[in-house]
This record gives structure tokens, C-alpha cells and sequence, in this order.
């Protein structure tokens, strides 16, 4: 729930009412008890981000972050790494056609 600031026209003071977004306006100061206080509009609240590393790796150039990326070990570890000719890492055959699967012309 927003906190919002009242201005009084008859004494001139100024008073803040947690109130919630649906609440109708006050209309009797908080300070002098006559029914001319008004709402004030203000500046609203400020952004607030929570957790780590948010800023860190958002709204960042393109150019950082690729450079970021040939930076990182992960990025090191798949260069050194010799591709190995293993037959698990050899492209599977294409699968055998299936029983009763009709082909088209």
C-alpha cells in the first residue's frame, strides 16, 4: 500500500496516510480537524532491486558481452578441449523406416 501526502488549504500543514491504491481521498486534515485537505501528487516511489548480479549482467553492450564470453572459463575449457573422434560423438544414422509406414511418391 502507497503512502500518500495531504496538504491542509485551511492551516497550510502537510501530513502522509498509508492508505490503500482503492481508498477514497481524505478530506479532513489530520492536523486541524477541517474538512480541506487534498491530495498532493507526488513523485512516486523509487525502483528498488533486490538479489545479486542484476546490473551486472543486464542492459550491457553487445561488445561486452562478447567479450565476457571469450573470457569465461567455460569458453576456455570447450577450446583446449581436443574433439574426440569416438563413436558417440559421431552423427546418428537416420532412423529405419517403420512397419506398416506408407511412403509417399
Amino acid at each position: 500500500m502507497p503512502t500518500y501526502d495531504y496538504q491542509c488549504d485551511a492551516c497550510g500543514g502537510t501530513f502522509e496516510k498509508f492508505q490503500s491504491i482503492r481508498a477514497a481521498p481524505l478530506r479532513v486534515c489530520a492536523l486541524c480537524g477541517k474538512p480541506r485537505a487534498r491530495r498532493l501528487i507526488g513523485a512516486g516511489a523509487g525502483l528498488i532491486f533486490k538479489g545479486s548480479g542484476f546490473y551486472a549482467t543486464d542492459y550491457r553492450s553487445d561488445s561486452y558481452k562478447s567479450a565476457a564470453k571469450a573470457e569465461s572459463p567455460a569458453a576456455s575449457a570447450k577450446d583446449a578441449a581436443p574433439a574426440s573422434k569416438d563413436k558417440a560423438a559421431a552423427p546418428k544414422a537416420a532412423p529405419a523406416d517403420r512397419a506398416g509406414a506408407s511412403k509417399k511418391p
